[in-house]
């Protein structure tokens, strides 16, 4: 299975993500917000469905992409994880290239 922070950030399905944000739109609505064919976007909305950031309703003839709750709250756990991470790291870094104290040296 795809990685979910990968697919996320990839700057047309961000730009997916953002869209469906709004609300539930179609393949059609959202391709007009691209340079690229619709075939490209329904690309783009499988990959993001694979992933659980993404459902999709059939309603007659047209199909409804939105966002799926659940996977938005797995991608913003593991933002979350990513950062805390990455700010712990930092942090440790940080102590290792502080300079010794001076103690007793007035």
């Amino acid at each position: 299975m795809p990685d979910l922070l990968e697919v996320a950030t990839e700057p047309t399905r961000r730009a997916l993500l953002r869209l469906l944000a709004a609300g539930e739109k179609t393949v059609t609505e959202l391709s007009a917000n691209f340079p690229v064919s619709r075939s490209a976007i329904s690309q783009h909305l499988l990959l993001l469905s694979d992933v659980g950031l993404v459902s999709a309703r059939k309603d007659g003839r047209n199909r409804y992409y939105g966002l799926d709750s659940s996977g938005m709250v797995r991608l913003r756990e593991q933002f979350d994880s990513f950062w805390t991470n990455e700010l712990d790291l930092l942090v440790a870094d940080a102590g290792r290239l502080r300079p010794p104290s001076r103690q007793g040296k007035n």
